[in-house]
């Protein structure tokens, strides 16, 4: 009941403007497709649409309108992050009994209070309680960030998901009848993509077979469904993205990604998503600057217990030095894979696996744009590809820019991520659909009883 309670607070506040006019002015916006920023912007929301664009003074306010000041602010489109994993960490606990409806919610107004609008689980999905929230999210019955889902991903016998938490959870398939029906299966349930394990898991497990892969790829495409595939060797990219595949859910781990791997990706379109951000994790043996970030720290305090941050400030002196050294010559490995893709005009998109053990929703995403731009990626780059990229590869028409006609999810940040892609973290204000979200009800919600 305080659940539901804490939703609907959040949901009436953010309904306030919803049918309003409003004209926001003064402000530097960052359209999120590439193109350089407007200075002194001013653009027009009518209910949950922007409706005209341009520079103050040449979008003249209605009658009756409300407007909006944002001199000395920039806005930039909400985030959107492509690879999650709702639903398993509750507290200092990680398990399959946390993946409860109550636990998903929090996980997605966690995202949301870090700005981001919408995102998608990537196939470590049980039962039909991730469609039923989707479904609540379009008839306007729940908020957080908007839930995009592959429902159960397919691989090899005991290739799925790694963690305890998602045994049994994959299709495990080693025919192609049975590669056709479990995607047959997905498309009638109307997933909104589909994913595949394809490596042998560190050994654990066989790899998934190129001629299994296709029939997915095949009968995904055939539904008008984007296939995601987790991978670890160069071998299979190179033979998945010769087969049609959508998106690398991983960079390439076990060598720096080839010319030749790069230049069939753009040939043939795929997306990838770096997907850096846990592997960066094990390079440090104490506590890394980006952990004690002020605002990137104080958006942790405010949506993860106490005890969660303390765990994972400890985790860093528990590993050794040679294990470090280890770690960051293969993280090193997605550095430059990542310069090369970026320098190539790769199709890159956010999506880092969010959801792991300790890898909280948003805290994620707003530390992987600060390491895709340690990696080489310009502050312009690292937005296109976290807002208009990520929203084109999901097939989100009317997100992820700014301009006339699309949805008014934005994020007001009281300093430019051009400057410091960091600044993306100083969020004075976020719109979903046209209405402020109340993100002071965000935090009461997720930090209620710690």
């Amino acid at each position: 009941m305080r659940r539901l309670i804490a939703s609907f607070a959040i949901l009436i506040f953010a309904a306030g403007w919803a049918s309003a006019q409003t004209l926001y002015e003064g402000a530097r916006v960052i359209p999120g497709d590439g193109s350089p920023a407007i200075e002194d912007a001013a653009f027009l929301v009518e209910g949950a649409t922007i409706t005209r664009f341009g520079k103050r003074g040449d979008v003249a306010a209605p009658a009756g309108a409300r407007r909006v000041d944002l001199a000395g602010k920039t806005v930039m489109p909400a985030l959107i992050s492509t690879h999650v994993h709702p639903g398993f960490q509750k507290g200092l606990t990680y398990s399959a009994e946390n993946f409860t409806r109550e636990n998903i919610l929090d996980d997605l107004d966690r995202a949301l209070y870090f700005g981001i609008s919408t995102v998608m689980s990537q196939g470590i999905e049980k039962g039909d309680v991730m469609y039923r929230i989707r479904a609540d999210q379009a008839a306007g019955k729940l908020g957080g960030a908007r839930l995009m889902l592959a429902g159960r991903g397919i691989g090899a016998p005991n290739a799925g998901p790694g963690a305890a938490a998602y045994a049994h959870i994959a299709y495990e398939i080693t025919t192609e009848d049975e590669a056709r029906s479990a995607a047959r299966e997905l498309a009638a349930n109307k997933v909104d993509a589909i994913k595949i394990w394809v490596d042998d898991r560190g050994g654990r497990a066989p790899r998934l077979p190129i001629a299994l892969s296709r029939v997915v790829i095949e009968e995904g495409h055939k539904a008008g469904l984007k296939v995601a595939a987790h991978i670890f060797y160069h071998d299979d990219a190179v033979e998945l993205a010769a087969a049609g595949i959508n998106t690398f859910a991983h960079l390439v781990r076990d060598k720096e990604m080839s010319d030749a791997l790069i230049a069939s990706m753009l040939a043939h379109g795929v997306y990838a998503m770096p997907n850096i951000g846990a592997p960066e994790r094990g390079i440090h043996t104490a506590p890394p600057p980006w952990f004690d970030e002020p605002y990137l720290a104080g958006m942790l305090r405010d949506t993860m217990p106490a005890a969660v941050i303390a765990r994972i400030r400890g985790s860093f002196a528990s590993r050794d030095a040679a294990t470090a050294a280890r770690n960051k010559a293969n993280y090193e490995i997605l550095q430059r894979s990542l310069a090369k893709l970026n320098a190539a005009g790769a199709r890159i998109i956010l999506g880092c696996d969010t959801g792991l053990e300790d890898h909280p929703f948003g805290y994620a995403e707003q530390k992987e744009l600060e390491l895709m731009a340690a990696a080489g990626m310009s502050p312009t780059q690292v937005i296109t590809a976290a807002t208009s990229r990520a929203a084109e590869y999901l097939g989100l028409a009317d997100a992820g820019t700014l301009a006339s006609g699309k949805r008014a999810d934005f994020l007001v940040l009281d300093a430019n991520p051009l400057d410091d892609i960091r600044n993306t973290r100083r969020i004075a204000k976020l719109y979903i659909k046209g209405a402020e979200v109340d993100r002071a009800a965000l935090k009461a919600s997720l930090m209620r009883g710690n």
